[in-house]
């Protein structure tokens, strides 16, 4: 089993998109890498804790290594948005790949980046940072697609994602 912290925008989306994805064992919607402890939904839209939405990914590697991940994942972004992805605008909507400090996905990670930029003439925004924390959504957050079905999602959302 591996861990990733992903922001993409609006965390309802992201979530329920890698919860239709194979090799995925747990999501937890949270705010990453903020300034003040267990901010509010609230403090974060107001851009009082500078966090990014984010999303927590328990997945298995044997089932969907790494790789195939962040191709998932910049495939389902727009990653040259600054601050915006659909409709949602503001620094909580952010693009993100966050890292364990000290752990070994720090090279991966900017390395994949890397060559995604090389083979683009636009710039990529999506930051590649230590994960300094992660706080767990309020509970109405966790899965809300599946508990309001129709709610917005600017990521379109298939029955099933095969890898």
């Amino acid at each position: 089993m591996a861990n990733i912290v992903l922001a993409g925008g609006c965390f309802w989306g992201l979530e329920e998109y890698f919860q239709r994805t194979e090799g995925i064992l747990d999501t937890e919607v949270g705010y990453a890498n903020s300034n003040i402890d267990h901010p509010s939904y609230e403090e974060v839209c107001e851009g009082k804790s500078k966090a990014a939405e984010a999303v927590r990914i328990e997945y298995d590697e044997g089932v969907l290594p790494t790789e195939k991940l962040l191709d998932i994942f910049y495939s389902i972004i727009d990653p040259y948005s600054y601050f915006r992805q659909g409709m949602d605008i503001g620094r909580q909507y952010r693009t993100g790949i966050y890292y364990e400090p000290g752990g070994d996905r720090k090279d991966l990670f900017l390395k994949d980046k890397e060559d995604r930029q090389k083979e683009s003439t636009r710039k990529i925004w999506v930051e590649v940072e230590p994960l300094d924390n992660f706080w767990p959504a309020e509970e109405y957050h966790q899965r809300y697609l599946q508990k309001n079905p129709g709610g917005y999602c600017h990521i379109p959302l298939p029955d099933k994602v095969e890898k």
